[in-house]
Parts: C-alpha cells; structure tokens; sequence
C-alpha cells in the first residue's frame, strides 16, 4: 500500500473522495463530476498541493504540499461515463466486484453496495446490513460467512420528493423538512412530505426488524448523504430502534481502504 493515496467513489450524482495516509483515513470532501482535460492536467501536476487544489479540496494535514505527485487513486464507479475520463491517469488502481470479498454477488451488484457492506463488516463485524441513504435507498445484508443474504433498492428520500413534483401536473416541489412531519397533513405540500418520509421509514424499519429477526447479533449500520436527517426521523419516530443502529460516514472508503491492503499484501 502506498503511503499516500486518495479513494474515489464516483457516485450516482458526486466524486465521493479520501485521503489516506496508510490505513489511516485523513480527510473526506465531495466534488462534482471532473472532465478528462482536468484528469490529463491531474496527472502532470508535480506535486500534491497542486493535485488538492485541482480537485477542490480544503483539507488540513500534515502532508506536505510539496510531496510528489501523482498521487495513487483507488477508484471504483457506479457511472461509466465518468469513470472513462480516468483511463489516461498514470497511477490508477480500478476495484471491481472480483476484488470484494463477498460471495455470491451476482454480476450487476453496485460496487458501492459492496464496497459499503465490506467497510461496515470489517469494522464493526458480519453478520451485517448496512442502509445506504444516497441517491437510492439501499438495503444490503451479508451473514457472517461473508456470503451475501440479498437486498433492496428504493429511490432515495431526495429522488422521491422531486420525482413526485417534476411528474404531476398539479402537485409541488417539496423540501426534504428538518423535522418529521406529522402523519396526516393539512396542506398538499405537508401531505406529500408525510406519504414519502413516513413510508421510506415504515419501510427501514420493516427490513431492520426482519433482519434481526433472522440476525439477532447482526450489525445494523446506516450511511449515505440522508443519513443524519433519517437517523433524526427514526428517533422521532422509532427512538429504540434508532438507538441501535450505527450511522457512519465513510463505509465506502473502509471498504476501499480494506481492498487496498489485502491487494498489495
């Protein structure tokens, strides 16, 4: 393993990226997606401050700025298209679905699913579910022979509220609110913020109390960029629940970061 190297998840809508220094996770930021110009100007920079601000990050380490670049980047992608712009990278570590150590994945599961899954098993242990609140809302259970059980997939808190506005002619665009709503609305926009959010986590926690129903010490850990907001809803609404699921940020690069060392070993 490299003793400086960045993880990119190219997701859905963002580059999800990490800077490690090691196995140690240093910093995280999210950008939008790059174009292959800004790639090929990447791969001349000479040193790494120059890397960081190419890539708008604003992070604070004891890296030195002046360290050499390229730097190595472990990628994996849910996007094609984008991930194509990376081909000319000189120093590029592709992970794919024959790098995860899960069994049984079928040829068209999500490598962020995966990678996730792995993050939450090697740091807080398998059997385990992990709910992934991005674009999609995801559900992903593997036991602790690190065989996969299976999954689901919903649109995403924020998908569901737009995609209700952008597709009726009469009904309007709603924000995902800072608190849960009340159950039965008196106005259209409230209605449509109580059918969504009460539902999505009807839902969670349908999948959660099954799952220990056939795991009862399986771990149960919550990610993804609706995380926090879901989390407070859960309390809200389901607080004994709630108190027993893990919310963490950074699954997917545990999983990254897990690859890296068991593939350069």
């Amino acid at each position: 393993m490299p003793e400086t190297w960045l993880a990119l998840m190219i997701g859905n809508s963002r580059l999800h990226w990490g800077l490690f220094r090691g196995e140690t996770l240093i910093d995280t930021w999210d950008t939008n997606y790059i174009d292959a110009d800004t790639v090929q100007q990447l791969a001349k920079c000479e040193n790494i401050g120059d890397f960081f601000h190419l890539v708008n990050a604003e992070i604070e380490t004891d890296i030195s700025p002046w360290e050499l670049s390229p730097i190595q980047i472990a990628i994996a992608s849910v996007v094609p298209a984008q991930f194509m712009v990376w081909q000319n990278y000189p120093l590029v570590k592709i992970i794919t679905l024959e790098h995860i150590p899960i069994k049984a994945l079928y040829s068209t599961f999500g490598i962020d699913r995966a990678l996730a899954v792995v993050g939450a098993g090697s740091y807080f242990g398998f059997p385990a579910l992990v709910i992934d609140t991005g674009t999609a809302l995801t559900f992903t259970g593997v036991d602790k022979y690190k065989n996969l059980i299976g999954g689901a997939i919903l649109p995403g808190l924020g998908l569901q509220l737009a995609t209700l506005g952008q597709k009726t002619g009469q009904l309007p665009q709603v924000e995902i609110p800072k608190q849960l709503p009340q159950r039965f609305a008196l106005n259209t926009s409230e209605a449509i913020q109580s059918g969504i959010i009460h539902t999505l986590l009807g839902g969670i926690r349908d999948f959660v109390e099954n799952w220990w129903q056939d795991f009862p010490q399986g771990q149960v850990v919550m990610t993804g960029g609706d995380r926090v907001i879901i989390q407070s809803y859960l309390k809200s609404l389901y607080p004994q629940l709630a108190n027993h699921i893990i919310i963490e940020a950074n699954l997917i690069f545990w999983g990254l970061s897990k690859i890296m060392t068991t593939t350069n070993q």
